[in-house]
């Protein structure tokens, strides 16, 4: 008897200090987290899952789908309160309609060292809705150009590129320049095009276009007025600065490598790291690929800038373009970053909220973010600091030129913030429509922006236009009209 009882407080033992390692004890816990399917992003979140796993003892199922099912499994699960998904990967433009069906963050949570290394765009502007904090960035995105060092810093194509132009080459500051740079790389004979963007519909496609559009449209002197009227909520999609740039980015196809067409965002970035384009335009993916060891065939020779920018931009109020003595930046943060919440349906809402905290936090996402194909970029003051971090896979002047183009985008007074306003997808899903039509040259660009601006404007009606007003100056950080 006495050999059982002591058996008996030995097994407890053993319990007890298995417990006492899982800290917080979550074993039994089986967490549902469900993004896009991988490797972006979902393999990150897989390498969170592991380091969670060990330290709580809980367990996490990774459930992936495509990522035009997202947003209507997510919303669908959500609002029927099936219970599905506990922790949800999805982006910033889906926030106004997954607000009402999501918790809020642990109070606990919006405090100390981690929560204020976050950047303030991501923080005070990406993760809250209605004045509060509904998610968590665990990517930072906005687009970006990447160039070629051995390309770019080449004597004879120097010699030859100012000869031709007049001008010194360089990374280009204007979208004109970025055509001169794209066409003068542009030899199909050598396997070796200009640039290379996405196209593809359901690929990501409007983001690139929403790209060249903020240089035209995000005018300094009325903010907000990129994609709507601040003060009506008219569409102003089909004014001279969107077709501007509508011209502009499908002058771009003459440039890209045959079938850009047929390209979403994940098939730039191995034309930029297998030494096919000169220049692409992308998310800080491009640089991680492109600065990878054994994936890439340009190793050494990543160099990253901000968008190309513009010295004319429409004014709506005035119906003229404002030319201005220097080009004007307008980086855009398209997409915003992937972010985690936690449905209120959720029934393990703590171990949730504790698997996104772990997910996000420095160290995790310190190893994410030098880790090819994963998906994530920078977003805490701490990611553009830490030069040692890089090091595994940047040279110095690789990660100085990646890092210093993603804080100056962020920082730039006149940074182009994405459209967040309830709706997202329906506004989207008709402008890759049209968008797709005059790309391929079945409609011609202004009769596209007008069909598009129609049914925006049919969109707003039918969500109401006070609302969709209010959310849309919410979201671009202008205050309520009085």
């Amino acid at each position: 008897m006495k050999s059982i009882l002591l058996s008996a407080v030995a097994l407890l033992s053993v319990a007890g200090a298995a417990n006492a390692a899982c800290s917080p004890d979550y074993s039994g816990v089986t967490l549902s987290v469900s993004t896009q399917n991988g490797p972006f992003i979902a393999s990150a979140l897989k390498d969170a899952a592991k380091v969670w796993e060990e330290k709580t003892c809980g367990k996490v199922n990774i459930v992936e789908f495509p990522f035009s099912e997202l947003y209507p499994k997510f919303l669908t699960a959500m609002s029927q309160q099936t219970g599905d998904f506990d922790v949800i990967g999805f982006i910033p433009a889906w926030v106004p309609d997954f607000a009402p069906y999501l918790s809020t963050m642990p109070a606990e949570m919006q405090k100390g060292p981690a929560w204020d290394d976050i950047h303030p765009v991501y923080r005070e502007r990406l993760m809250m809705w209605d004045g509060e904090i509904k998610s968590a960035t665990m990517d930072g995105d906005m687009h970006l150009l990447n160039y070629r060092a051995d390309l770019f810093e080449d004597a004879a194509n120097k010699e030859a590129f100012k000869k031709k132009y007049g001008y010194d080459l360089a990374a280009p500051t204007t979208w004109p320049q970025y055509y001169d740079v794209a066409a003068f790389f542009t030899d199909p004979a050598k396997g070796l095009y200009g640039t290379a963007e996405a196209y593809k519909r359901s690929g990501q496609q409007f983001w690139y276009f929403f790209s060249h559009a903020a240089s035209y449209t995000n005018n300094p002197k009325n903010p907000g007025s990129m994609f709507f009227d601040p003060e009506t909520m008219d569409a102003q999609i089909n004014n001279p600065g969107w077709l501007k740039a509508l011209e502009d980015y499908k002058r771009g196809l003459a440039y890209n490598p045959p079938g850009a067409l047929n390209n979403g965002s994940g098939d730039v970035r191995p034309l930029y790291a297998g030494g096919k384009v000169a220049m692409n335009i992308d998310w800080g993916d491009s640089g991680v690929l492109g600065a990878t060891k054994g994936e890439s065939a340009i190793a050494g020779n990543v160099r990253t800038a901000v968008l190309p920018g513009s010295t004319e931009i429409w004014n709506y109020k005035t119906k003229s373009w404002d030319k201005f003595d220097k080009p004007v930046a307008s980086p855009f943060l398209a997409f915003g970053g992937w972010q985690l919440a936690v449905p209120a349906d959720s029934k393990n809402q703590a171990a949730a909220w504790s698997f996104v905290q772990v997910a996000t936090s420095p160290e995790v996402s310190a190893k994410a973010i030098v880790t090819a194909n994963t998906g994530v970029n920078p977003y805490r003051l701490s990611h553009y600091t830490n030069i040692d971090n890089w090091s595994s896979i940047f040279t110095k002047e690789e990660a100085e030129s990646y890092l210093s183009a993603q804080k100056a985008s962020l920082d730039s007074p006149n940074v182009a913030l994405d459209l967040r306003i309830p709706g997202f997808f329906n506004y989207t899903e008709v402008l890759e429509i049209e968008l797709s039509k005059a790309l391929a040259g079945e409609e011609e660009p202004q009769a596209a922006l007008d069909n598009i601006a129609a049914e925006w404007n049919k969109i707003t009606d039918e969500f109401g236009r006070d609302k969709q007003l209010a959310a849309y100056r919410s979201a671009m950080g202008l205050p309520p009209l009085k």
